[in-house]
């Protein structure tokens, strides 16, 4: 089975995400898109990230009844921080049948030689990668990838988590299952709270 790894922190998962993973499989062979979701990742400051456990549980709530799309904890297990190389290496080899492909943007592509053994990466595993406004795609990098043109909405999980912050409405940001879990559990609004003196 071909499978698309879109990986990401989901902090938290919104429609832009849902929307450029439905188009991928719209638009290309890849029979499944898994969200993997990174406890921490390397390039990112973790201070602002909600637990991992509960981010994949919003990302399961997001998709669910979608055949197609799943949620993977599988960078959970692994050590941290989360390398890609290191989980596309873990995956080849516990679904050996499987074929893994990467999705990121093209501002992400831009830091790929930057990742931990990059070289790895590029020769083993095709990369989907879906345009952002500004940000070129360098042709010579001898990955095999693929150039889309996905809807992109300009929505972002830091702006999502600043509005929680301030009391204002996330409604058509992101699906109402993961709307009403943050608002039923005060996800994002706890970490801006004052301790109790």
């Amino acid at each position: 089975m071909n499978i698309g790894l879109f990986f990401g922190s989901f902090n938290p998962i919104h429609h832009g995400h849902l929307i450029i993973a439905e188009h991928i499989l719209n638009e290309t062979d890849l029979q499944e898109i898994w969200f993997v979701v990174s406890p921490h990742n390397p390039f990112k400051n973790s201070n602002t990230l909600l637990n991992e456990y509960h981010r994949i549980d919003l990302v399961i709530k997001a998709i669910e009844g979608e055949t197609r799309l799943k949620a993977s904890s599988v960078e959970f297990n692994l050590p941290k921080p989360s390398y890609t190389v290191n989980t596309l290496a873990y995956l080849s080899e516990k679904y050996p049948k499987h074929r893994f492909s990467i999705i990121m943007g093209s501002d992400g592509f831009q830091n790929l030689p930057q990742w931990k053994n990059a070289e790895v990466i590029i020769k083993n595993y095709p990369i989907y990668i879906y345009r952002r406004p500004g940000f070129y795609i360098p042709e010579d990098t001898g990955a095999s990838i693929t150039v889309l043109d996905a809807p992109l909405l300009q929505i972002s999980s830091t702006h999502i988590r600043e509005l929680i912050a301030a009391g204002k409405s996330i409604r058509y940001l992101v699906p109402d299952p993961v709307k009403e879990e943050i608002e039923k559990t005060g996800y994002y609004r706890k970490s801006r709270e004052k301790p109790a003196e």
